[in-house]
C-alpha cells in the first residue's frame, strides 16, 4: 500500500513538473520528460481558461459557472496556446495525437482562435485536420475572427479548407459570415478572391451582407463601425445581391434602417436596395427607422429620411402622423422632412399630444411653423412645385435632382433638405 501511494506520489508529481515546463516553454524538460517514457504525450491536463480558448460546447447545453474558468487540454493544446513551437515540435516528434479534442477543440482551433499563423502552419504541416468540426460546430476558418487571423486563414485555404461551409450549430454560419460578423475587410477579400459564395445564405437566411450591415452597430455603445462600412462596400463591389432577404422578409436595408445607419443606408440605396419591401410583419425600411429614431443617439435621423424618400420610399398614411411626431418630437429637423414630403397634410388633435411641453417650448419656433403650414390654408407655391417635381420624379429624385439645371440651393430644395421653419 504505501509502494502504491508513493508511485502515486511520484506520478502526479512528474504530472506536474511536465504541466510547468509545458507554460514555461522549457523543451527541454519537456523532452527528457517524453524521453523518460513515465508520462503520456496526449496527458490530459485541467488548465485555467478564463476566455474558454480551449474549450468548445455544444449549443444548448447547460454548463455550471465553476467549468467555464478551467478546461481539459494536451499539451499540444497549451503550446498552440501560447505559441510555443519550440515544445510543440517536441510533442510533435514524440507521436502527440494532432487531432484530440479533450474539451472540444482541436490543437488547430486553439491556434486560430489565438491568431498564431505560426502554430497553424506547424500544425498543418504535421498533418492536423484542416475541415475539423469543434463540439460547436465550427471549423478552424470559423475561429479567424481578427484582422491577425489572416495570415492563419491564408494557411488554411492553400492546405484545402472548405470556404463554404457552413457551422454544424443553430446558425449555420459560413467563414464569410464570421468575417462579415466581425467586420473584418481582409478577411472578406481573402475569401471572396478564393472563391467564397458572396451570397452564401445561414440557417436564418441571412447573407453576409444582411449580417455585416446588422453588425455595423454596436448596441451597447452606440457607435457605428467603419470596418463593417467597409465590409458592406466590399459585398456590394462584389455584386452581393442587396434585395435578398432572410428568414422574417428583412433587407439589408431593414437592418440598416433599424440601426439608422444613414451611409450603409446611402451604400445599399445607391446600390438598388428597394425602400418599399415589406418584412414578414407587413413594414418597410422607413417604419424601422421610425420606430428607434428617438433610441440612436449617434444617428442621423432626417438624413435617414431623406434618403429613404428620395429614393422612393413610401409616406406615412397620413392619417397615422402623430406617430411620426411620437418618435421624432426632439429632432425637428426629420419631422421637417416628412412633413415636406407631403404637397399638404392637416394637423389633427392627437398631434399637440404627441409633442411633450418641455420639447414643445424648446423647438418653439419650429412647432409654431409646422401647425401654421398644417392647418386649412394650403402651402406655398414653391413647396405645391417641388412636390410636382418630385412626383414626375418618383423614385428617382436622388439621382435625377442633380442632373436639373438648377441652382444648388434650389436642387437641396427639391431632396427635402431642413431649413428649420416650414413654410
Amino acid at each position: 500500500m504505501g509502494d502504491m501511494n508513493t508511485k502515486s506520489t511520484a506520478s502526479k508529481a512528474l504530472k506536474e513538473r511536465f504541466l510547468l515546463a509545458l507554460k514555461c516553454n522549457d523543451y527541454e524538460e519537456v523532452q527528457s520528460i517524453l524521453q523518460s517514457k513515465k508520462v503520456d504525450v496526449d496527458t490530459v491536463f485541467e488548465v485555467q481558461d478564463d476566455d474558454m480558448v480551449l474549450a468548445s460546447y455544444k449549443q444548448g447545453y447547460w454548463l455550471p459557472g465553476y467549468k467555464l474558468d478551467s478546461s481539459f487540454a494536451t499539451g499540444l493544446h497549451i503550446c498552440a496556446m501560447y505559441g510555443y513551437l519550440e515544445s510543440a515540435l517536441v510533442l510533435l516528434e514524440h507521436n502527440a495525437s494532432i487531432n484530440s479534442k479533450p474539451n472540444g477543440k482541436t490543437p488547430l482551433h486553439v491556434a486560430c482562435e489565438v491568431s498564431n499563423s505560426d502554430s497553424v502552419a506547424l500544425l498543418l504541416n504535421h498533418g492536423a485536420k484542416v475541415n475539423s468540426f469543434s463540439l460547436s460546430g465550427h471549423t478552424p476558418l470559423h475561429y479567424c475572427t481578427t484582422k491577425e487571423a489572416t495570415a492563419c486563414a491564408k494557411q488554411l485555404i492553400w492546405k484545402g479548407a472548405n470556404l463554404d461551409v457552413h457551422s454544424k450549430n443553430n446558425d449555420e454560419d459560413t467563414p464569410l459570415h464570421t468575417a462579415a460578423r466581425f467586420g473584418l475587410p481582409e478577411l472578406l477579400a481573402l475569401y471572396v478572391s478564393s472563391g467564397a459564395n458572396v451570397d452564401s445564405i445561414n440557417s436564418h437566411m441571412e447573407t453576409p451582407l444582411i449580417t455585416a450591415t446588422f453588425w455595423a452597430l454596436n448596441q451597447k455603445e452606440q457607435v457605428y463601425s467603419t470596418e463593417h462600412h467597409l465590409v458592406c462596400r466590399m459585398l456590394l463591389d462584389y455584386n452581393a445581391n442587396v434585395n435578398m432577404q432572410e428568414e422574417d422578409n428583412k433587407t439589408a436595408l431593414h437592418r440598416a434602417a433599424w440601426n439608422c445607419d444613414h451611409i450603409l443606408m446611402q451604400m445599399l440605396l445607391e446600390a438598388g436596395a428597394d425602400t418599399n419591401m415589406m418584412d414578414i410583419n407587413g413594414c418597410a425600411p422607413i417604419q424601422y427607422t421610425l420606430k428607434v429614431t428617438s433610441v440612436r443617439p449617434a444617428s442621423l435621423p432626417d438624413i435617414c429620411y431623406q434618403l429613404l424618400l428620395n429614393h422612393g420610399a413610401a409616406r406615412i398614411y397620413p392619417p397615422q402622423f402623430h406617430k411620426v411626431l411620437q418618435s421624432c418630437h426632439s429632432f425637428p429637423r426629420a419631422i421637417e422632412v416628412m412633413i415636406n414630403s407631403y404637397d399638404h397634410i392637416k394637423a389633427t388633435s392627437k398631434w399637440r399630444t404627441a409633442i411633450p411641453k418641455v420639447v414643445f417650448q424648446q423647438h418653439q419656433d419650429f412647432y409654431e411653423s409646422l401647425f401654421a403650414a398644417c392647418s386649412n390654408t394650403p402651402r406655398t407655391l414653391v413647396h405645391i412645385s417641388r412636390c410636382a417635381v418630385r412626383a414626375a420624379l418618383r423614385n428617382r429624385c436622388h439621382d435625377n435632382v442633380d442632373k436639373l439645371l438648377l441652382p444648388p440651393s434650389l436642387k437641396k430644395y427639391l431632396l427635402l433638405e431642413p431649413e428649420g421653419r416650414i413654410f
